[in-house]
């Protein structure tokens, strides 16, 4: 065991906040004292631009000089108590219904926050996902931005497919 291993742990904790543009945000738990760094890149190398605050997330950290910061994310699950917004002909889904569904590689075509959706593209098929805010967000992203991969479950609703999950990309092959 080197001594870099020795000063990691692994800690269970919430996202007191991530701002993408900032590059940073903090976790809080219980587990530590104070709250911990994560860094912009630490997240990106999981996979992910950016996460919802609140979502449950297990990191890797390290005591440093500058305080506790995380090394690798492990885990990032959605927020504690949040519904899916599903549509009428998607309603009836509970989690479990909606774990069943597969995972289908897409890339983002673009995401609006301010608007509150955006469209990715499935490879292999022709027609958009439609993609709400809400469903990001439950999913454990705060935002997604153009070109990105990622992976989704989908629903048929009345005016087209839409997103029920959003994975991204590395935690599906991960998965896989």
């Amino acid at each position: 065991m080197t001594d870099e291993d020795e000063v990691m742990q692994l800690v269970h904790g919430r996202v007191k906040w991530f701002d993408p543009s900032k590059g940073f945000g903090f976790i809080v738990s219980d587990t530590t004292d104070v709250d911990i760094l994560l860094h912009g890149n630490v997240l990106r190398n999981f996979g992910q631009g950016s996460v919802a605050d609140g979502a449950g997330i297990t990191v890797r950290v390290q005591r440093t000089q500058r305080g506790v910061q995380a090394v690798e994310v492990v885990r990032i699950e959605p927020p504690e108590g949040v519904v899916f917004p599903l549509t009428d002909e998607a309603g009836q889904l509970m989690g479990t219904d909606i774990l069943s569904l597969p995972l289908e590689p897409a890339r983002v075509k673009w995401f609006d926050k301010g608007k509150g959706f955006g469209f990715a593209n499935v490879f292999g098929r022709r027609a958009d996902v439609f993609i709400h805010a809400e469903v990001l967000r439950v999913s454990g992203f705060a935002d997604l931005t153009a070109g990105e991969a990622v992976a989704l479950r989908n629903v048929d609703g009345k005016r087209g497919r839409m997103a029920v999950q959003v994975v991204s990309w590395e935690t599906a092959a991960r998965d896989d």
